[in-house]
């Protein structure tokens, strides 16, 4: 029998055991939107500034040197490919002053990527700076500080930028618009391969086409912030220098200028392919002309498969997979990567507004395409991602001990969860055509939904007036002569549509099921995009290792201070060690004090203590600090020597009775 609206009263028709409570369906979507949102707030929130590709390797002075004399020239050598400019190396002097000839010097040479400036002869002694800032082969700034002293270590005036290239607000505007660019492409693609290969009646469905349409102009406007914003990113960190045409014009010949301007004359051509898709493939498929709507959806899908590719290519082009090892394979894979990425995660989200929004319309068949689909974007996915992370990761080590390989792993992971879900949708896809199958059998129970759809299709366009009473017949002859009766009518009947809408979507508890896995889908699938894109602004891991294991440059040095508490498990055996170590610096003096209180804080004396360091990785070790007692509780010691930067094991001895004793290990790093 057909479904009808309950009146408000007595007779009001209670819902059926198969229905699903609206509050309850909307509380648990509620919920995973703010689990996903919760993440993506940590992973946006505690991102660093972006790292580059390339990383500084050396450089001469070294960093921290002492000079006899003032050094011609300084420069800089870098582990892959930059871009720099005559301000890109900057040599201040002990008072601030910048000292260098202001002119880059281009030393590369093969496989060396080697920068530099002039300095002047005579200069006096003191403590120089050296402030540098580039622009890696994959798009990302970068940038540092170091010191060196001709003669003898002075103060300095010197002030260099405390925040890193690519910070400060304009870093993070940069990075939520790289967010919304990816998620923007993959429903574009997602969505209009969904049209195409899973449900061509979706052409005709407001919802998809409001979604594509969303997500091309979404993709449009954010490719234009990120080429306004790029400018002040990479330089100055400046908002305002956003619309400084001049630096607008440097961007527009870079190579990331050139694939933003790229990308904006794909989504051109991808405008038309949108306008043919819902216009005359739509029109096809209302007319039941099936031979035209065939070569439509040839001719779109080869057109389309271009215009996405191209678009992917914009991506690849310029960012990790066009620089480092094997560039040729790297972009296509990259490209393909992307690609699987969007026809998985986008299609997704066209079948969750599908579900939500036309739920009537979602066959079986449809999901089971849009299965097989996603199944094909897995495994595509899997292989491409293999080769990808050999080729950023390089050793098992660096997966643990590097950003890069952490964020991957944690890629990786959510991965894994979204194919679990998915298996979850693929049991209820089956269960959906159980649903189909019986009903087919059964013409009596297939009425039903069907005289619902067309119900549903009446209130959608335009409704007819329901007379319930003689008042309600009056309300008619009141609208007809008053425009504010008509439009508060109208009100009431789209409510009382949406309601049979809702109350047809949920009286089905299979697509119920879907419709919750799908959306878990896809609150985990808006967090894996937001580890994409930071995976995608981190120094790769090989990189990282290789400079770190290289140990041609360390970074600024930190003093290293560490409080380790001690019991020796003896009489007054309790108690705490402070150890700070100035400058933490290898190849030079550094200072170390020792400290040593009781429980109450109070400082007190032990009967022995000891001090040394080994270094596993280099084989060195162990070098013991000669201590001398400088005070109650508290021991020194002049010009400690570590020949080698890296990760150092602190070993602390602690007497405090003739066979009460203990040791104590940390590890600290060595600048």
């Amino acid at each position: 029998m057909p479904l009808t609206v309950p009146r408000a009263g007595a007779g009001a028709r209670r819902p059926g055991p198969s229905a699903v409570p609206r509050r309850g369906r909307t509380a648990a979507a509620l919920r995973l939107l703010v689990l996903a949102a919760a993440l993506l707030g940590v992973l946006l929130g505690g991102a660093a500034p972006a790292s580059a590709h390339a990383a500084l390797t050396g450089s001469s002075p070294a960093q921290g040197a002492v000079l006899q004399k003032a050094p011609a020239q300084v420069t800089l050598s870098f582990s892959e490919g930059v871009a720099m400019g005559d301000d890109s190396i900057r040599v201040l002097d002990p008072k601030g002053k910048r000292v260098d000839r202001g002119k880059l010097l281009d030393l590369c040479s093969g496989s060396t990527v080697k920068y530099g400036t002039g300095l002047p002869p005579g200069l006096p002694d003191g403590t120089y700076t050296v402030a540098w800032q580039a622009v890696s082969a994959d798009s990302h700034p970068v940038s540092g500080a170091f010191t060196f002293s001709v003669g003898a270590p002075s103060k300095s005036a010197a002030v260099v930028p405390q925040e890193e290239a690519g910070g400060g607000l304009v870093g993070a505007l940069y990075g939520i618009g790289r967010y919304v660019a990816y998620a923007a492409f993959a429903l574009l693609v997602g969505g209009a391969c969904f049209v195409l290969a899973c449900r061509p009646a979706a052409a005709r469905s407001r919802p998809v086409q409001r979604l594509v349409v969303l997500s091309w102009a979404t993709l449009t406007a954010a490719t234009i912030v990120l080429l306004l914003l790029r400018a002040p990113y990479t330089g100055s960190g400046d908002l305002a220098d956003a619309f400084d045409l001049g630096g607008l014009k440097e961007v527009l010949g870079t190579k990331l200028g050139a694939a933003l301007v790229s990308r904006l004359l794909l989504l051109a051509a991808a405008a038309l392919f949108m306008a043919v898709l819902f216009g005359a493939y739509a029109r096809a498929g209302e007319q039941g002309d099936d031979k035209r709507r065939k070569d439509l959806a040839f001719g779109l899908g080869v057109g389309g498969t271009v215009v996405a590719a191209g678009l992917a290519a914009t991506w690849a082009m310029a960012e990790h997979a066009s620089t480092g090892l094997q560039t040729a394979v790297a972009m296509p894979v990259d490209v393909v990567h992307l690609l699987a990425v969007a026809g998985w995660l986008g299609g997704l989200t066209a079948l969750l507004v599908s579900l939500y929004r036309d739920p009537a319309a979602v066959d079986g068949a449809a999901v089971r395409r849009f299965s097989r689909l996603a199944f094909g974007a897995v495994l595509v996915l899997v292989a491409t991602g293999v080769y990808q992370s050999w080729r950023q990761v390089g050793s098992w080590r660096a997966l643990t001990d590097t950003s890069y390989g952490q964020l991957l792993l944690l890629k990786a992971g959510l991965v894994v969860v979204l194919v679990g879900i998915a298996g979850a949708s693929r049991r209820w896809t089956g269960r959906l055509g159980g649903a189909a199958n019986a009903a087919a059998a059964d013409p009596a129970a297939a009425a039903i939904p069907a005289q619902e759809g067309a119900e549903e299709g009446s209130l959608e366009g335009a409704p007819a007036p329901v007379p319930v009473s003689s008042a309600a017949a009056e309300g008619e002859a009141e609208a007809a002569h008053s425009p504010e009766r008509a439009a508060q009518l109208a009100r009431q009947r789209a409510a009382v549509a949406d309601a049979r809408r809702k109350r047809v979507r949920d009286a089905d508890p299979v697509r119920y099921g879907l419709r919750r896995s799908v959306l878990a889908e896809s609150c985990v699938a808006v967090v894996l995009l937001a580890v994409t894109t930071v995976l995608t602004s981190t120094e790769p891991a090989r990189t990282e290792q290789a400079v770190k294991d290289s140990g041609q440059f360390a970074a600024a040095a930190r003093p290293v201070s560490v409080t380790i508490p001690f019991d020796t498990l003896g009489p007054k055996g309790k108690g705490t060690a402070r150890l700070d170590l100035d400058p933490a610096r290898s190849g030079q003096p550094n200072d170390l004090h020792l400290r040593i209180s009781g429980p109450d804080g109070a400082a007190r004396d032990v009967p022995e203590v000891r001090v040394s360091f080994t270094s596993k990785a280099k084989k060195l070790g162990p070098l013991t600090a000669a201590l001398k007692r400088t005070g109650t509780g508290h021991w020194t010691a002049r010009n400690v020597q570590l020949p080698a930067a890296g990760s150092w094991q602190l070993s602390l001895v602690v007497r405090t009775s003739d066979i009460d004793q203990v040791t104590e290990t940390r590890n600290v790093k060595i600048s």
